[in-house]
């Protein structure tokens, strides 16, 4: 990961390139906006006091993930040693947030919506060592080697808990489907509909 001249890239060349990445990754940990934003902030502060330490022929935006997920599970075992308190006025920004609506019609963007939702919730509802690699796998495109480093277990480990993950996405959102009357249970055996 040097240039041509063999000179190392600066931080804010080949770490900030992957921030995008490393703010959806953050989001799926959190699941709230500003948590997930002071997480990237944290990840970066201490990535960038540790770029000296980063090995330049490895994958930078795994080696951003790591971190991240480090930082997370850190601030969170802080957080639970704290009493947690309503704040109904973030509730109010994030249901705001949540009404406005990009898209053609308000028809085609809750159909969008809609189906979005179902798979975002039902990945958050996975358990926390299945949710981890599906959203690193499947949502930031990473290699299970990759994934392997980050969460610091073996790629085998890695393949059985995606496709124990997959498995469990794939009976909630049948059942979300059958909900809708789109599913298998909505097609008798000589393939009418109910």
């Amino acid at each position: 990961m040097t240039d041509d001249s063999g000179s190392r890239p600066s931080f804010g060349d080949e770490a900030m390139r992957w921030l995008p990445d490393v703010m959806r990754f953050a989001l799926s940990l959190t699941r709230d906006r500003s948590e997930a934003e002071d997480l990237v902030q944290d990840t970066y502060l201490a990535a960038q006091q540790s770029w000296h330490q980063f090995q330049m022929r490895t994958d930078a935006k795994a080696w951003l993930f790591t971190i991240a997920r480090h930082r997370f599970y850190r601030l969170d075992e802080r957080a639970e040693r704290q009493v947690a308190t309503d704040v109904p006025e973030l509730e109010s920004l994030a249901a705001a947030e949540f009404a406005i609506v990009h898209g053609k019609t308000l028809v085609d963007e809750f159909e969008r919506r809609d189906m979005r939702d179902a798979v975002r919730r039902s990945m958050y509802e996975l358990p926390a060592v299945y949710r981890e690699v599906a959203i690193l796998v499947d949502w930031h495109d990473q290699s299970y080697e990759s994934v392997a480093e980050i969460l610091h277990i073996p790629v085998g480990t890695v393949r059985s808990r995606l496709f124990r993950a997959r498995r469990m996405l794939q009976e909630q959102l049948t059942a979300y489907a059958e909900d809708l009357g789109i599913g298998p249970s909505s097609v008798s055996a000589g393939g009418a509909q109910t």
